[in-house]
């Protein structure tokens, strides 16, 4: 009778430590697959752009930040502010932070966002940044991007690339001429001023990424 009440107990025991063994790495894989928040570093990447070089982050050295977008061809949100996008682009990368844009979508699933058709887009509109595509999927899981667009706005720092912004272009995708706020702008703005950040996220609102 004791010894089965030992036995007993040692299960119990031995099922307590695997569910809490298990618990711990559902919560790591969890807070891995989160995504950066405001304030991480950015982790750099190579990535084949458009012109079928390799961009990586440390390709610009003179850089001081970085507009990085999530974007696509196919997604109508994506489209309405390829023009917003490439404004972006003229205002900020004289002042030493250009945008880069990624294509996280599967060609799989969205063969229109294969790289050909990339090619084909960023020639048709004129594209003045990078446009690179995230091969495999692996860049856009490690930001936590969601949607495209999706915007990640980094400070190159002594330590890194520092987080600073994440979110929306700004709040009315539908009409350029409407928009109230325009947080991407608001953002490096402030960025370059030194000055505090406000807001440092807001929603991204776009398609799902495929």
């Amino acid at each position: 009778m004791k010894r089965t009440r030992i036995l007993g107990w040692s299960a119990i025991l031995v099922i307590f430590v695997a569910a809490f063994a298990m618990g711990f790495k559902v919560a790591n894989e969890h807070s891995l697959d989160k995504g950066y928040e405001v304030g991480d570093m950015a982790t750099d990447f190579s990535l084949k752009n458009v012109d079928d070089t390799m961009v990586s982050l440390s390709d610009f050295e003179e850089a001081k930040g970085f507009i990085v977008i999530f974007t696509c061809n196919t997604c109508p949100y994506a489209q309405a502010y390829e023009d917003r996008i490439m404004d972006l682009d003229a205002k900020y990368k004289s002042q030493g932070v250009p945008v880069i844009a990624i294509n996280p979508n599967d060609p799989a699933a969205k063969p229109g966002d294969s790289f050909a058709k990339m090619k084909e887009r960023a020639a048709e509109k004129g594209f003045t940044f990078p446009y690179l595509f995230d091969e495999g999927q692996k860049v856009y899981p490690a930001y936590g991007a969601t949607r495209t667009p999706h915007v990640f706005i980094l400070e190159k720092t002594a330590s890194g690339n520092e987080v600073k912004y994440i979110g929306a272009i700004d709040d009315n995708y539908q009409d350029a001429s409407q928009v109230e706020e325009k947080f991407v702008e608001n953002a490096v703005d402030a960025m370059l001023a030194g000055k505090e950040i406000n807001p440092k996220t807001t929603k991204a609102i776009g398609c799902g990424i495929k």
